[in-house]
């Protein structure tokens, strides 16, 4: 196989039982989607960004200012 199209034709015809374990498989296939690994890179990361910083530091003034201007969030508003 040599294309992505063919590989992605011939991932749908694998048994759903077959589909399932190559979905176990997809972070070691695909490390950079590797949530945890991606977050410890960007956070790790300690290239400037100025925009970045401006906008939290603006951000956090709002929040010191008005803390009830920001809704609080819920373990539910992160469910699917």
């Amino acid at each position: 196989m040599s294309t992505a199209r063919e590989i992605e034709e011939a991932i749908r015809t694998l048994p759903a039982s077959e589909r399932n374990k190559l979905l176990q498989h997809i972070p070691a296939l695909f490390p950079e989607l590797a949530g945890d690994a991606e977050w410890q890179r960007i956070t790790q990361d300690e290239r400037q960004r100025p925009e970045l910083s401006k906008l939290l530091d603006e951000t956090q003034e709002q929040l010191r200012r008005n803390p009830n201007a920001f809704s609080r969030m819920k373990a539910s508003d992160f469910s699917a």
